[in-house]
């Protein structure tokens, strides 16, 4: 399954010296979203409850629909393992391609929203992350924003991938290497 695959999205930095209230954040996120009061809430917790019950179904199948309920764009053939944590700000960045395979706990995360002393040093943004065909996605990895897995390409358990992974290769670590191409293996 092919996807239309999304810009890279800037957004405000967090600013924990503002002095708003609560009811002022919730005004002005809802006038950025264009809904009123009502929607807001309900979209938020729509996507609150279908992450919290996707994270904790048994059946795959039933996941895959509340992940793509939640704006997530699944191919098929896909299984996402329990308790994996799909970003829940901005699913709709989220690109798994066709006979992919997540294991538990894995971490998919597409943005950044650091706080506004930190403006010179990290981007506040949001970068899709695909994964292409036939790629396995190893226990409780973490797969960082702007990120790119190759089609047959393997993460093991516990890998921080922070950079793309070439096609059909094996990465592993925290910083990530790469341990090996399988080309030649398969």
């Amino acid at each position: 399954m092919q996807f239309e695959i999304r810009e890279t999205k800037y957004i405000p930095y967090h600013n924990s010296t503002a002095k708003e209230g609560l009811s002022d954040k919730i005004k002005k996120s809802s006038e950025k979203r264009k809904m009123n009061l009502f929607q807001l809430i309900w979209h938020k917790e729509k996507k609150n409850f279908l992450r919290w019950a996707a994270k904790h179904c048994k059946s795959n199948g039933l996941r895959i629909k509340m992940h793509r309920w939640r704006g997530v764009n699944i191919g098929q053939n896909v299984y996402i393992a329990k308790d994996c944590i799909l970003d829940n700000s901005y699913p709709e960045f989220i690109y798994i391609e066709d006979n992919v395979g997540i294991a538990n706990e894995v971490a998919i995360i597409t943005h950044t929203n650091p706080d506004l002393q930190f403006k010179n040093i990290v981007e506040s943004c949001v970068k899709p992350v695909v994964i292409r065909k036939g790629a396995w996605i190893g226990m409780r990895s973490t797969i960082l924003r702007g990120v790119t897995i190759g089609e047959k390409s393997i993460v093991c358990a516990g890998t921080v991938v922070d950079k793309n992974v070439e096609d059909m290769t094996i990465v592993q670590g925290n910083p990530m290497k790469k341990v090996v191409n399988i080309a030649k293996m398969i």
